[in-house]
């Protein structure tokens, strides 16, 4: 039962449908990562290289609107923190996703970068020592299963099995679940295009030795995805997330973002003609399938 005030102001209508979509515009920019990626390298972008340029222009982008609205400069400490672990964490993810693309597609990558909440449940009880419901567990268990069956189906790209590429996109998606401990901590503090100016920067400060030596002599083309890919999928994606969050709840906004690994799958196959055995696509059923557990059950605690 719901203990919402009944003397709360409750959206109005219009907000809701702009939330939604919000939310749904920002998984959708969220899912140009594989196709961007799959042409960069098929271009001679490196993966590491292609993981550096993109939360650099991106916390440049950020830097500019941090300038902008006058919220770029921070106490010293906040600062170095927000670089160090935003971009510590950053480069786990965006490294790893790029090599997880690369070594078993792009489909398969966006999949196991779902497995982030079930990271989030394993997380929340070592840091916040939240328990692990039956829901949760069950849910932990499924992804669990659909990432053996993911595995052994080969992945997406080559049907043929890339231990690095099934171990990448798992940590790609251990690095997207840490990014929530993290904005949680310091959204209360700053505001978001702080906390990301110094978190994307600080990722691509890590991920520099990784893909040096630095190539520039880059075609206008491949300057052009590299750009594009940046803006698209980091800065205008999460300003449309931020803008979502002001009129939806985190549950409604995650339940939408869930159709982020199905365009993200849907691209590399009309582009690129990647697909999944029949065992491939159970294991994705499942993954998908304990996203959805955790979001209900996140979504039935919210409302009691």
């Amino acid at each position: 039962m719901s203990t919402t005030p009944a003397t709360q102001i409750q959206p109005s209508h219009h907000s809701l449908i702009l939330g939604f979509f919000y939310a749904a515009l920002a998984a959708a920019l969220w899912s140009l990562i594989t196709p961007f990626s799959r042409e960069l390298f098929d271009c001679g972008v490196d993966p590491l290289a292609t993981a550096f340029w993109r939360p650099l222009l991106g916390g440049l982008c950020f830097a500019v609107y941090a300038a902008a609205t006058r919220c770029l400069r921070v106490p010293f400490r906040d600062g170095l923190i927000m670089f160090v672990t935003g971009g510590l964490v950053g480069a786990l993810m965006f490294g790893s996703f790029q090599v997880s693309i690369d070594k078993s597609g792009g489909a398969t990558a966006v999949v196991l970068l779902y497995t982030a909440p079930a990271w989030v449940a394993i997380l929340s009880r070592i840091l916040f020592h939240e328990g692990i419901s039956r829901t949760k567990l069950a849910a932990i268990v499924i992804a669990l299963l659909g990432v053996i069956l993911v595995s052994l189906s080969g992945g997406s790209h080559s049907q043929s099995f890339s231990t690095l590429g099934i171990v990448c996109g798992l940590a790609a998606g251990f690095g997207y679940a840490a990014y929530f401990p993290y904005t949680f901590w310091f959204v209360r503090k700053s505001r978001v295009q702080t906390i990301y100016t110094y978190a994307f920067l600080g990722s691509a400060a890590f991920l520099l030795p990784f893909s040096w030596p630095l190539h520039t002599a880059y075609s206008v083309s491949v300057w052009a995805q590299l750009v594009g890919m940046s803006v698209f999928t980091n800065f205008l994606a999460y300003i449309a997330l931020g803008l979502s969050l002001k009129r939806i709840s985190q549950v409604q906004s995650a339940v939408i973002g869930n159709i982020e690994p199905v365009l993200g799958t849907f691209w590399v196959w009309l582009l690129f003609d990647e697909n999944f055995s029949a065992a491939g696509w159970v294991g994705c059923a499942f993954i998908m399938l304990a996203v959805f557990l955790l979001t209900l059950e996140k979504g039935a605690r919210s409302t009691q």
